[in-house]
């Protein structure tokens, strides 16, 4: 009974609507203080600093084009919820279940750094193989809330003067694509706002405000779909699918198959993104064909056990695991089409079939069939399925 009045107070619109995602962060802690490079560091440190930022630069394609921006913006994702055992499933699975704020705001502390940027630019020692950022670039950090499709800015205080007008572009471009974004989200969510049938006669301004009231809404079961409905990895030069309305159902990473003369890239996108991919689709997949074995059942019943260790759904029995029926389910119909990842990569046929055969994860996954690998050609317009008994071509490119 003595919750009776806090319970009251959580339920009122009113009060969740005063929560700005500007003021905590996104799991409900409060944002962490800016990070900066520390003032001194053995040459050891500088180099393990500059190896980083190689590798990082070098996988997000560094070139020329990027080299001569005045600012670079480093987004990381994660969901706003309240009173949700499963957030973690909303987050970056990447970052081990948690945002990706740390991981943003760090490395553009790093890729700021006078001497990490002297570093890449020595080609004598080896450290970054003579990559080169601008004098003029500046890295910043930010958050995609996926829960309200705001993005949020950090440390923006250690940016010089002359980067402002920059920054002041840059936030009003983020805040249409936030404004797009729910737009496109809101019939998912069953949001039809008011008695307007056109997304484009709804209030924006209202849209928002009624996200936030989800975000912060305690008895919110559905705060958002997160990555329901995934069906495909694209890894291609991004033209390759810019023109495509892909429905929100794939992954997309930028890849350009010449510039990786030695197969680091591709070897790492197919051992890392490629297999993480993988893990999401199978999560969804195995919790909507066999919820009651492998999802976690009616999230309205569930009750935390040990803080953190999973749920009960009721008052009982065993751990359950996998998604809540509530995220794979509307009510009405299921949401996830539950089918195995379609990996596509544009490159020649014996790059991806060296990665193949040099991992053994890869090879079960794709030999297997646990996603279903193909290959677009990068010189003839047809993509080929990767099977046991070799490739096949499977479709000619219009």
């Amino acid at each position: 009974m003595f919750y009776g009045g806090k319970l009251l107070s959580s339920s009122l619109p009113s009060q969740a609507e005063q929560v700005a995602v500007e003021q905590i962060g996104l799991s409900g802690r409060v944002l962490r203080p800016q990070w900066s490079a520390p003032q001194s560091r053995t040459p050891a440190e500088l180099s393990a600093q500059c190896d980083v930022a190689a590798s990082v630069l070098g996988a997000m394609g560094w070139d020329a084009a990027m080299a001569a921006s005045h600012l670079v913006l480093l987004a990381g994702h994660g969901s706003q919820t309240t009173n949700n055992p499963h957030a973690a499933g909303l987050d970056c699975g990447a970052c081990g279940g948690q945002t990706g704020e740390v991981n943003a705001r760090v490395l553009a502390a790093l890729l700021n750094d006078s001497q990490v940027r002297e570093g890449l630019r020595s080609k004598g020692r080896n450290i970054g193989k003579g990559i080169d950022v601008d004098a003029r670039t500046q890295f910043v950090a930010g958050l995609h809330n996926t829960t309200t499709d705001e993005m949020v800015l950090y440390d923006l205080e250690l940016l010089p003067a002359s980067h402002l007008a920059d920054v002041a572009e840059l936030t009003r471009y983020l805040a249409r694509a936030g404004e797009s974004a729910r737009a496109e989200r809101a019939p998912a969510l069953g949001l039809a706002l008011q008695a307007e049938t056109s997304l484009e006669k709804s209030d924006p301004a209202q849209l928002l405000r009624t996200l936030k009231a989800r975000a912060n809404h305690w008895a919110e079961v559905r705060p958002e779909w997160a990555l329901a409905n995934n069906a495909a990895f694209i890894v291609a030069p991004r033209w390759r699918s810019q023109h495509l309305n892909l429905c929100g159902r794939s992954f997309l990473h930028d890849y350009d198959w010449q510039a990786d003369t030695e197969l680091k890239l591709l070897e790492l996108i197919m051992t890392a993104p490629m297999v993480v991919t993988n893990w999401i689709n199978m999560q969804y997949h195995a919790s909507s064909v066999d919820p009651q074995r492998y999802g976690s059942g009616n999230k309205v019943l569930h009750n935390v056990v040990g803080g953190r260790l999973g749920v009960f759904e009721g008052n009982g029995g065993d751990l359950r695991i996998g998604l809540p029926w509530q995220s794979v389910h509307d009510g009405d119909r299921l949401v996830h089409t539950p089918l195995r990842l379609s990996v596509f990569i544009e490159a020649p046929q014996a790059n991806i079939q060296a990665i193949i055969t040099k991992h053994a994860v890869v090879r079960q996954l794709v030999e297997n069939q646990w996603l279903h690998l193909f290959q677009i050609d990068p010189t003839q317009p047809q993509i080929s399925q990767f099977t046991r008994g070799g490739w096949k071509m499977a479709e000619t490119l219009s």
